[in-house]
């Protein structure tokens, strides 16, 4: 089944330096745009005598949300090539950042592309990675005489049960199905008079 993505299980730093400048990438579990004004606020405090904050994430479980931030440097010169780190290891909820200390001495568009591009590499290639599971949540509904019938197919299936409501004539199911098994299990629940989706 194809329905799984590849991410980072938690924080990786990585380094490299090149005439005196220092790159000090920083990789985070991302998974909302939600989180990266906070992040790069503790970014901009750790490191307050750093010249650039650049950054690139890719998120959501397609990996089809995505941003490249050159924070000052020349167009293209960071955020760009810390996103193509990300796409070469096949990431998705992920946000790095790599902090530049200058040095003094200018690198060039080329010298900066290479220094952004090594230190997420170093940072990516330091990360363990992990695989999740793609999934949506469904709730059921189903006459109380049928539970049986119901957690047998439950469990033959290997579907996993949020939260359960056995109040009532009703039985109340949350149930969280990988996408891979989705269309079975809509296949399988029409068999049931008795039952609802919700």
């Amino acid at each position: 089944m194809n329905d799984t993505y590849r991410t980072i299980s938690k924080n990786f730093i990585g380094t490299y330096k090149e005439k005196g400048s220092k790159f000090i990438a920083c990789t985070y579990p991302f998974d909302s745009e939600d989180q990266l004004k906070n992040i790069l606020e503790l970014s901009r405090k750790q490191h307050l005598k750093a010249s650039h904050h650049c950054y690139a994430y890719r998120i959501g479980t397609e990996g089809k949300r995505f941003r490249a931030n050159d924070d000052g440097e020349p167009s293209g010169t960071a955020g760009r090539p810390i996103l193509g780190q990300i796409d070469r290891m096949e990431l998705t909820n992920i946000l790095l950042i790599v902090v530049r200390y200058y040095g003094g001495s200018k690198l060039g568009t080329s010298g900066l592309k290479r220094a952004y591009k090594e230190a997420s590499k170093d940072a990516l290639e330091q990360a363990k990675i992990i695989e999740k599971i793609k999934s949506k949540r469904y709730v059921i509904e189903f006459d109380y005489a049928i539970t049986s019938a119901i957690m047998h197919l439950i469990k033959s299936a290997s579907y996993t049960i949020i939260s359960a409501d056995y109040g009532g004539t009703k039985t109340q199911l949350i149930l969280d199905i990988r996408d891979g098994q989705a269309q079975q299990f809509l296949k399988q629940i029409k068999d049931f008079d008795q039952l609802h989706l919700l």
